[in-house]
């Protein structure tokens, strides 16, 4: 039942934000394609990785990685930042263009958040975050090693 329960508002989060995302990336000049809008949330997850980290985290290689990482950039979704570290490497960081696409799937957390506010005692509410908070900090240790950047 749990599982059930987890996979169905899994399932709903994930058609509602394909829904918009297919709003959005309808065929026009610029526009993301399908693979391109899940590369950069893949990038936008992972924190400012390097071109390596990204094609590792996907399994594919690195010439794949940056042909998809430059057509990013010529769309202007995505930018090169040099390492304060290393000057050889560099960081992909997300543009202003990103944040206003990725305000999509925010605006249905949010929303999904409001009602929640309005239905939960507060209690209910503090009880569901610290839960949230274990699972993600407990119980996805493979996610967290992408996510402590």
């Amino acid at each position: 039942m749990l599982e059930e329960k987890f996979l169905e508002v899994y399932d709903k989060f994930k058609l509602e934000f394909f829904r918009r995302i297919f709003e959005l990336v309808r065929e026009r000049e610029g526009s993301l394609s399908a693979m391109e809008a899940f590369s950069i949330e893949v990038i936008h997850a992972l924190h400012e990785p390097t071109i390596g980290q990204f094609a590792d985290f996907l399994n594919i290689s690195q010439s794949n990685a940056t042909y998809k990482v430059n057509n990013l950039i010529k769309k202007g979704y995505l930018q090169k930042q040099n390492s304060e570290i290393d000057r050889r490497e560099y960081h992909l960081v997300l543009t202003e263009k990103y944040y206003g696409y990725t305000d999509i799937m925010r605006s249905y957390v949010q929303t999904v958040v409001g009602r929640m506010d309005e239905s939960f005692s507060a209690e209910e509410a503090a009880e569901f975050t610290a839960l949230l908070g274990r699972i993600s900090d407990e119980l996805m240790p493979e996610a967290n090693s992408f996510s402590e950047k």
